[in-house]
């Protein structure tokens, strides 16, 4: 079976992806800036994949196999200076 996201859902500092699985996984909106720095209409404009979820208007994909293995926007650089 190929896990995939059921629903998509956010709270302050988090998204929460319900999986086919029963499981609900949630990661941190920092792992994600384009999400982060979203209006709640924007990030409520997503589509669903087999692999995963996508916003055309943030231009913003992201695959449970991601998100399962731990991974964040690996295109962004972040600073770890305080």
């Amino acid at each position: 079976m190929t896990i995939s996201a059921k629903n998509v859902r956010f709270d302050e500092h988090t998204m929460w992806v319900e999986l086919n699985d029963a499981r609900t996984i949630g990661v941190p909106l920092a792992w994600f800036p384009k999400l982060l720095q979203a209006s709640q209409e924007e990030l409520s404009c997503y589509e669903l994949s087999r692999r995963g979820i996508h916003w055309e208007r943030l231009n913003e994909d992201i695959s449970v196999e991601g998100l399962l293995a731990g991974r964040g926007d690996l295109t962004y650089k972040y600073n770890h200076t305080a």
